[in-house]
């Protein structure tokens, strides 16, 4: 619910996909680190996931794996 109900519509179109693809697969330590990713600011999250700035090292792993599957899935 919180991949889909972000407050901007690109946030919400990028992690609702992103949720729909790949949090069944995902173990528990990726699913404690997306839902710390969650927890960040939509305007951060959207220029990571666009590449305009480079996400927090602890994130990269899981914003490469969100741009693969959320934001390029149509």
């Amino acid at each position: 619910m919180r991949s889909i109900r972000r407050g901007t519509k690109e946030m919400d179109i990028v992690l609702s996909r992103y949720a729909a693809a790949r949090l069944e697969s995902l173990s528990s330590e990726m699913l404690d680190l997306y839902e710390a990713f969650l927890e960040e600011n939509d305007q951060d999250l959207y220029q990571w996931v666009s590449g305009q700035v480079a996400p927090p090292e602890r994130f990269r792993e899981l914003n490469d794996d969100i741009i693969r599957y959320g934001a390029a899935a149509k």
